[in-house]
């Protein structure tokens, strides 16, 4: 084995969960762009297997909030751990960025971004084994996309480049997914794919963070929600979170709120 081989192992070397700490603690998270906050004295803490919805206006910090839990953006201050030790050399954390920041039209096949999701257990420069490749297979079948595995990532529609995605993730066997904005561009039939999609992660124990501008999405589907504007003004049950008075606080002007028969509804506009 390469010497540089070597040192890419031990970079992507699993680092232990500590017992009896929080599978996710954040705590006083500072982060500035330019001397400007993005988030500030950000901290809370996930025990592990929950799906919580990040939400608040735009610029609120949400993917800078991922990106500092994923180990790819350093803290101006405060600190991120996993299971007691910094996200950096973790390799169960999937990130999924906004599908903007992807280039989708590098020539790679389904099946190779999937088998992406392995190289952590595989390792730089080695050859997948067949059982590496039977398990892409498998995650690609999950998300209904086995058939399509052939297929260049550029050729596909949003809501399946998206699956793919959560392919690689489950590929990785990772515990932590952070997903930016999944539903973004996506059509109804799409979204409720991608929906009976992480609902079988639930049965992996895996914890899902995704960030979204939906409020009505959020309370449809996740039962813990976090409120965030550069700091944290709400995290906890969704009901209890996205509440009128929180709401304003976050979105201020920017929240439009309709009387119905069945009570309010509350949604961000311009």
């Amino acid at each position: 084995m390469s010497e540089l081989s070597k040192l890419f192992d031990a970079f992507l070397r699993r680092r232990h969960h500590h017992e009896g700490l929080p599978f996710l603690s954040v705590k006083d998270l500072t982060v500035q762009y330019d001397g400007l906050p993005a988030l500030r004295n950000v901290s809370f803490e996930l025990q592990g297997g929950e799906f919580i919805a990040i939400v608040g206006p735009n610029g609120a910090g949400k993917s800078t909030l991922f990106k500092s839990i994923a180990g790819v953006l350093k803290p101006t201050a405060g600190r991120v751990s996993l299971g007691g030790s910094d996200p950096g050399g973790h390799i169960c954390i999937a990130y999924l960025p906004q599908r903007s920041d992807v280039d989708w039209h590098f020539p790679v096949a389904v099946k190779d971004v999937v088998m992406m999701g392995r190289v952590g257990k595989i390792g730089l420069f080695r050859n997948p084994h067949p059982d590496d490749w039977e398990q892409v297979v498998a995650c690609l079948e999950q998300v209904n996309m086995a058939d399509l595995a052939d297929r260049q990532i550029s050729e596909l529609s949003g809501g399946q480049q998206q699956r793919v995605f959560i392919a690689q993730a489950l590929a990785q066997e990772a515990e932590l997914v952070l997903m930016d904005e999944p539903l973004s561009g996506l059509d109804v039939p799409s979204q409720d794919e991608f929906f009976r999609v992480i609902k079988s992660m639930r049965d992996r124990h895996v914890t899902l963070m995704v960030a979204t501008h939906d409020l009505g999405m959020a309370s449809a589907h996740f039962d813990q929600t976090m409120l965030l504007n550069n700091t944290l003004l709400g995290y906890g049950p969704t009901a209890e979170v996205l509440n009128e008075e929180r709401l304003k606080a976050a979105y201020g002007n920017h929240l439009h709120i309709i009387e119905t028969d069945g009570g309010k509804m509350m949604f961000e506009h311009g």
